[in-house]
């Protein structure tokens, strides 16, 4: 097929104008019926390949940030502090005595449930409560929501279970391990802790930087490691074996979630 010329004169002005045009551009004057076609290349004969759709999002929800994950309410762990306080409550109005709400006197072994529900248990010690609840509170909340409320609960249940147990059970060798109650949360408290602090480090290890306070984490650890040098029911043996069971539980937790 011959090529368009470059140009068309235009017979009534002589102006020089395209020759894709059917006007001239200057005066008006039609200066050919219709247009030459365009030739195609054979890159346009060619199927053109269909774009692949772009998966498309869900609409924002309240309170979410484009880009950023939604920011949960920790709830199991508000639900876990909440069950403690109210355990505190009941104490506090002499209705029922420590060992009746759940404590453990050691040392007992013909009642395991009590391992379950020692840890909500803190006696008249305000201070013990405090410091063990915010503890749960915060990196409850941290383990909650980077591995879900289940597995939470896991590591309050099984840190805090294992730490009376092992309490309980040295406490039947006598000297230097002779106490008469096991209670309280510090081997759970311990136990998130330490979950929490080996996947932290396992994900820096990995090229993940949180920069998070490793200071502030140290600090809660010694408070909580030191809890049973004030506080008769809480005990050392219970917060050492709660954080080596959470430690134990956190290489595990993350082959157990896809976050």
């Amino acid at each position: 097929m011959s090529q368009p010329d470059l140009f068309v004169v235009c017979k009534n002005c002589g102006s020089e104008v395209s020759p894709y045009v059917t006007e001239c551009p200057y005066c008006g004057q039609r200066v050919r019926k219709r247009a030459p076609k365009l030739e195609r290349s054979a890159e346009d004969d060619m199927p053109r390949a269909k774009k692949a759709r772009r998966p498309k999002l869900s609409r924002l929800r309240a309170n979410e940030i484009e880009g950023i994950a939604p920011d949960t309410r920790p709830t199991a762990t508000i639900a876990l502090i909440a069950a403690s306080l109210i355990v505190s409550l009941v104490f506090a109005s002499e209705e029922l005595g420590i060992e009746d709400l759940g404590a453990v006197a050691a040392p007992v072994f013909d009642q395991p449930w009590r391992y379950l529900t020692a840890p909500f248990v803190h006696g008249t010690s305000l201070g013990y409560a405090f410091v063990a609840l915010t503890a749960v509170g915060v990196f409850g909340s941290l383990v909650e929501r980077r591995f879900g409320a289940l597995l939470m609960l896991l590591v309050f249940v099984v840190s805090g279970a294992a730490g009376v147990a092992a309490a309980v059970a040295l406490g039947s060798v006598g000297e230097p391990f002779d106490y008469d109650f096991v209670f309280g949360a510090n081997g759970a408290a311990l136990g998130l802790l330490a979950a929490w602090w080996v996947d932290d480090r396992r994900a820096a290890r990995a090229g993940d930087q949180r920069d998070n306070d490793l200071i502030g984490v140290l600090v809660f650890a010694g408070v909580l490691l030191l809890l049973p040098v004030a506080v008769l029911g809480a005990n050392a043996v219970a917060g050492v074996t709660g954080a080596l069971v959470g430690a134990l539980l956190g290489l595990v937790l993350p082959t157990l979630t896809r976050r």
